[in-house]
């Protein structure tokens, strides 16, 4: 629309959300040239390579029509022509690479699969200045920039660096080889090869075309440039940006990396069913004793730093102290080229934050820590406390002012920004180790900035281990739209999607916008190719479920046992059971061990587990999917709101049937949780029992949504809980499963669930093809030309239709392919 305003949309899985966004939104940007960039926000990087795998597919069939538009034309292409000559007069000679048809394996461990001359197909290189882009009409669709970012642990490629796990250890070390102090004063052995190349040549490269991750760091290899710092600088000219929710959202990243994105800017959150909660994790600060004591010792080291300083450079703290009293250091670290990134940016959104010179009382450093050590002293009094106990920012402000020397306790807001400038000014480069003290200090701004939607709980324990003394002082963030609401008001579009939204209601109070479009799409198929089924019983007919009062019922966990024992019999290949906790999956599968449950289900398939280690279970899933490719057959046990159910698609035969275990609630007695549901009860109207409910069951439909990622798959969803037959849970799961789900599936026994299984495989397992789908769920041009028609339009359709791997649909040269295939046969 070419009027402002944001849209909430739900598409069900596997029908091509992805690549419909892709192909409206760049076909709008070639129609529309005031329009801005695409900034598309996923949670995983799983989810990212999907997205240029999409937005390829998308580009290419673009470039194919526009070429054949300017054959049919030919004054469509002197122009085009005259805007690329512009363009290049603009650009220092952007040479062009003629496609590869050979990859390379990997080299010795060095991480490169792909040749430069690889890469060059997708795009262009060349080198001259940095020409800021916006929308895709601004440099045509042969200049088009797709730029994914990650974070440096994703994108490292320095030999030393990347060979560490944590993220912190390898933000760290990559700052103490490109801080510009350890440039000026280091031998260039002791520096990073690859960002010194980047900052001699790489930092006025020009690219076009799509760049994934693994693409970036392919580039970087062979080119010997940084690829994390070399995406950071392209994202300013690219098209379309590609990368993780927390690059927006968090004002502390977001400050760094996407402060320059123009406002015409068309920003998409895919997968964003839990969007609200990213927004109040970015808020949100905890501490312990273990913090606290760290953060002195950070103090101590600090001071002695400064007397060093103060003894050898006076010069520089004095320069230091000038730019404070006029208000000149205030940014906290957010990104500019003259810190090299060094620093975060400040955790206070950008509309929030002060624009006044730095109050007197902190400008100098030993002031400063001076003020930061009584603030933490203040914070460990606190945790010597017995009694569970929360508070509003602006009663634990007054109690503050009372029982410490703080005069002005307005100085907290400059916190973090005064301990980045003075991390600055001392050249610290180990800010690995300083983590403890930007914590607290990060805690301290958010409490003096904000008196609405935030709580400060002190918790002397566990909830879940009452009697081993534990405290843990929180800021949380209760309110959701604190974080949303610049995003909202900055960006003219912002399009929040997933494929289980519902109802859709709730996102609208809980983030606190009013959408210009809110719609939550169906699913239109040929067949009935889902088969949501509810069990509530087992065939002895006692009711199953994970309650608490029945969790620990052995009659239930065999009924649970047994249901999945004659499922393994019945459906082919791969079978995902998601329970709700590791601890009730620990308790089930322990349970099934001593009754001979587990090795009747072996006699069928194979069993993987996913655990906490990220590693143990990318290694299961691996070995998951050669099981099913080889026939054996396998069952994964998974659990709600962990990395499987999130980012992982169990595509055709790896999920032909999932199992929801139970209703994934939250843990109720949460003290956090309690904070914001009485927020949103009070706030929004939203009852406590509605909200955890609807966390459920959003948890719910991301679980079973794994089981279909197009419209040729099918597969059966298996809701083993009688909770799931009542109208507070039916009514929240997305309309796109219930339609299929009718009154006589809402209430089945183990042995009426496997013969209902049975009969939809059997008719499942029937031969199709693409073919049979095209006029009825797909269309090809010849019939989207002729549906155009029969619209009544009066112009003649000569747009497209983008091609979607997930959504299976494919262009009519793929479905005459087929065809043939069946003719000869």
């Amino acid at each position: 629309d070419n009027a402002k305003g944001h849209c909430l949309l739900e598409m069900p899985t596997g029908t091509g959300k992805t690549v419909s966004l892709l192909s409206l939104i760049l076909s709008y940007q070639l129609a529309n040239p005031d329009t801005g960039k695409l900034v598309y926000c996923t949670r995983t990087v799983q989810e990212m390579d999907k997205v240029v795998e999409e937005l390829r597919r998308v580009m290419a069939y673009i470039r194919s029509e526009v070429k054949k538009s300017d054959q049919q034309n030919p004054s469509n292409k002197t122009s085009s022509q005259d805007s690329k000559e512009g363009r290049g007069k603009k650009r220092a000679g952007i040479t062009t690479n003629e496609q590869s048809k050979k990859r390379m394996k990997n080299n010795g461990g060095t991480g490169r699969s792909v040749m430069l001359a690889d890469i060059e197909a997708l795009g262009n290189l060349g080198t001259g200045s940095i020409v800021s882009s916006g929308g895709l009409a601004s440099v045509g669709v042969d200049g088009m920039l797709g730029v994914c970012l990650s974070s440096r642990r994703n994108m490292c490629i320095h030999p030393e660096v990347s060979s560490f796990d944590n993220r912190n250890k390898v933000d760290a070390m990559c700052r103490d080889l490109t801080a510009p102090f350890v440039r000026e004063r280091g031998k260039k052995e002791d520096l990073c090869s690859y960002y010194e190349a980047y900052s001699s040549g790489g930092s006025d490269a020009q690219l076009s075309g799509i760049y994934s991750l693994h693409d970036m760091m392919s580039l970087g290899h062979d080119r010997g440039w940084c690829p994390y710092f070399l995406a950071r600088h392209m994202i300013n000219r690219a098209n379309v940006v590609v990368y993780n929710y927390q690059y927006m959202l968090d004002p502390k990243i977001s400050g760094m990396v996407s402060r320059e994105i123009e406002k015409e800017s068309i920003i998409v959150f895919d997968e964003a069913h839990n969007i609200d909660n990213v927004c109040i994790e970015a808020l949100s600060v905890t501490l312990n004793r273990r913090i606290l004591r760290r953060t002195s010792d950070n103090i101590r080291k600090l001071e002695t730093e400064l007397k060093r300083v103060e003894r050898s450079d006076a010069k520089r703290l004095q320069s230091e102290y000038k730019s404070l009293v006029q208000g000149l250091n205030l940014g906290g670290g957010e990104g500019n080229n003259d810190d090299g990134g060094l620093l975060l940016a400040n955790p206070v959104l950008s509309d929030d934050l002060l624009r006044e010179a730095m109050p007197g009382n902190i400008r100098r450093g030993r002031h400063f820590l001076s003020y930061l050590r009584s603030l933490v002293e203040f914070l460990k009094g606190r945790m010597d406390g017995r009694q569970l106990s929360y508070a509003y920012p602006a009663k634990f402000m007054a109690d503050l002012g009372k029982e410490t020397k703080i005069v002005e306790p307005r100085a907290m807001r400059f916190c973090y920004s005064r301990l980045n400038s003075l991390l600055r000014t001392l050249e610290v480069t180990d800010l690995d180790e300083y983590t403890p003290v930007q914590l607290v200090a990060n805690f301290c701004t958010l409490l003096a900035t904000y008196t609405h939607g935030f709580r400060v709980l002190f918790e002397p324990w566990d909830e879940r281990t009452p009697n081993i003394p534990d405290p843990k002082l929180q800021l949380c963030c209760v309110d959701a739209s604190i974080a949303m609401k610049p995003v909202f008001e900055r960006f003219r579009n912002v399009v929040i999607t997933s494929g289980t939204l519902s109802p859709l209601d709730f996102y609208t109070r809980i983030l606190n916008f009013t959408p210009k479009v809110a719609e939550s799409l169906n699913m239109h198929l040929s067949r009935k190719c889902i088969l949501p089924i509810i069990v509530s019983k087992g065939s002895d007919q006692v009711p199953i479920s994970s309650k608490f009062e029945m969790r620990n019922d052995s009659t239930c966990l065999t009924n649970y046992g047994q249901l999945l024992i004659e499922l393994c019999a019945t459906v082919p290949d791969g079978i995902v059971c998601f329970f709700t906790s590791y601890e009730y999956m620990e308790q089930v599968v322990c349970f099934w061990g001593q009754s001979n449950i587990l090795k009747k289900i072996q006699r069928h398939k194979l069993i993987f587990i996913e655990t906490k280690d990220v590693v143990e279970t990318s290694t299961a899933l691996d070995a998951f999917k050669k099981a099913c490719n080889c026939g054996r057959g396998a069952v994964f046990f998974s659990i709600a709101r962990g990395k499987v159910s999130e980012g992982i698609d169990f595509n055709n035969h790896f999920g032909r049937c999932v199992v929801m275990f139970g209703v994934p609630y939250q843990y109720t007695k949460s003290n956090v949780l309690q904070l914001r549901t009485d927020f949103l009860e009070t706030k929004f109207g939203i009852p406590s029992k509605d909200f955890i409910t609807f966390d459920a069951i959003r948890q719910t439909s991301q679980c079973v949504g794994r089981v279909i990622r197009s419209k040729m798959d099918y597969g059966i969803m298996a809701f083993a809980d009688m909770r799931y037959g009542k109208a507070d849970k039916l009514n929240k799961l997305p309309k796109w499963i219930t339609d299929f789900c009718p009154p006589e599936m809402r209430n089945l026994s183990t042995d009426s669930a496997v013969s209902v299984s049975r009969a939809f495989l059997k008719e499942m397992g029937q031969p199709r093809s693409i073919k049979d789908e095209i006029g009825k769920t797909m269309f090809n041009r010849k019939a989207i030309e002729s549906w155009a028609r029969k619209q009544g339009f009066d112009q003649k359709f000569e747009g497209g239709f983008a091609v979607s791997g997930s959504a299976a649909a494919q262009t009519s040269r793929v479905i005459e392919k087929e065809a043939g295939k069946e003719k000869k046969i």
